[in-house]
């Protein structure tokens, strides 16, 4: 089965009335919500206070999400917000309370943890989501808390912990913006740590706003002495002062050949999240960074239909990342009573070609060669339910010239995506595993 597949249909203006940048905030905070007696917080007097003050940001990550989890939400209006997975010790502690839709949710348990700070006493690992922000802006977000402590052991852990993730992105993420935010108890400063840090955002080709924004681009080095905050912060600190200092909260950011991701601003937001007394209300402090987006002009996803099942793929990675928009020229459907795969070839402005399959190749199979000048202009896709999952039952796409393919059975369910102005075809991405398409969506290209 396939499921979340693009096809890559092709662009050359904007999507017809859709908003082609903007911007949103986003926060990281650990709330210290363990249990009263094992909390370094105050979380039953103070987790009522921050639920009141998280409404000002787009997307919030928050971990040690615990035994308060229902008083974090019960004054938050978010729309779109993560279901708690227990208590210490069933639970992760990883939440997201976000403006946005979201899907693709997983959790993903830590290969690799010390006993001596109770890490191995709740499932810690990292939160997986795929946001929508707007038409054709879709960004993958981890939340993550990785060991504690400071011994060899827990810096080995770590590392463990931040390859882990490093690795799921490079597969689940691969052409996709990402945004990671969390507790990853590591500084730059640290030598171990630091260097686990500074591998995990080159080989991913992520921004730190902190690093980018507060020290120009330049992490300190590694061996150096701790660029510590002071726990409670003066009173009359100013922002420049609190925002100077390191801390194991983190925000990483990049974006895609199909939107720009580019962070504009960094606080630590302190004095946003204080008592009567000018105390912090968590033993961590709140970490926020606005991320300006600009859609691309040659590169364009689509939402998708069906269910989040399968393993990832992405044409934006293979076909489009650090080459020229192909153009699509062959493109085959396979269905019967539902869909069971898709193949298409692609060809280069500069020269070369590539054919690509995703799916089985039971149904019967339709094909289409688009002629000089021709592109899809308009993809028709329904869903429905199979052995209780939802799965893509059919595609029908139209093109500029009034020409047709179609295959599968169509449903009572069904999404229409139209190509932006003068728009028109080139590839696929999504998630596949086995014969039969789960998912499926859009990415329109440049037209030649």
């Amino acid at each position: 089965m396939i499921s979340s597949v693009f096809i890559l249909l092709a662009l050359g203006g904007g999507l017809a009335g859709a908003q082609t940048s903007g911007s949103f905030n986003v926060l990281t905070y650990n709330v210290a919500g363990l249990p009263d007696i094992l909390s370094s917080g105050n979380p039953e007097v103070n987790t009522p206070l921050i639920s009141t003050r998280l409404g000002p940001y787009s997307v919030v990550n928050v971990q040690e999400d615990f035994n308060y989890h229902a008083a974090l939400y019960r004054d938050d209006r978010h729309p779109h917000r993560s279901a708690t997975s227990g208590g210490v010790p069933f639970g992760d502690g990883l939440n997201t309370l976000s403006n946005y839709p979201f899907m693709e949710e997983q959790r993903v348990k830590w290969e690799r943890c010390n006993l001596n700070s109770g890490d191995c006493l709740t499932p810690k690992g990292f939160h997986f989501l795929r946001v929508r922000v707007a038409e054709g802006v879709w960004f993958d977000l981890y939340n993550l808390h990785t060991d504690a402590g400071s011994d060899s052991a827990d810096q080995t852990a770590r590392a463990s912990n931040i390859q882990q993730v490093l690795t799921f992105a490079r597969t689940w993420s691969a052409g996709m913006p990402i945004v990671v935010m969390g507790d990853t108890n590591s500084r730059y400063t640290t030598a171990s740590d630091g260097q686990a840090l500074r591998n995990f955002v080159s080989s991913l080709g992520l921004v730190d706003p902190w690093v980018k924004i507060i020290r120009g681009g330049n992490p300190p080095p590694g061996g150096s002495g701790a660029l510590s905050c002071p726990k409670p912060f003066p009173s009359g600190t100013s922002q420049a002062t609190i925002d100077a200092c390191e801390v194991v909260d983190k925000i990483f950011v990049r974006g895609s050949p199909a939107v720009t991701f580019t962070a504009t601003a960094y606080a630590n937001d302190n004095n946003k999240f204080v008592d009567s007394a000018n105390l912090p209300l968590s033993d961590h402090y709140p970490h926020s960074s606005v991320i300006a987006w600009s859609l691309s002009s040659s590169t364009r996803l689509g939402d998708p239909v069906g269910g989040p099942h399968g393993n990832p793929f992405n044409g934006i990675a293979t076909l489009i990342e650090g080459k020229s928009v192909p153009k699509l020229t062959t493109i085959t459907l396979r269905g019967g009573s539902r869909m069971d795969g898709v193949s298409y070839a692609v060809s280069y402005t500069g020269g070369g070609s590539t054919t690509t399959t995703h799916g089985g190749s039971g149904g019967t199979a339709s094909t289409l060669t688009l002629n000089p000048g021709e592109r899809v202009t308009q993809v028709t896709m329904c869903e429905g339910q199979k052995d209780s999952r939802t799965r893509v039952f059919s595609v029908s796409l139209l093109t500029s010239t009034g020409r047709t393919l179609a295959a599968g059975t169509t449903t009572g369910s069904c999404t229409t995506s139209r190509a932006p102005t003068t728009a028109g075809s080139g590839g696929a991405w999504g998630l596949v595993s086995g014969e039969e398409l789960d998912r499926l969506g859009a990415v329109w290209g440049a037209v030649y």
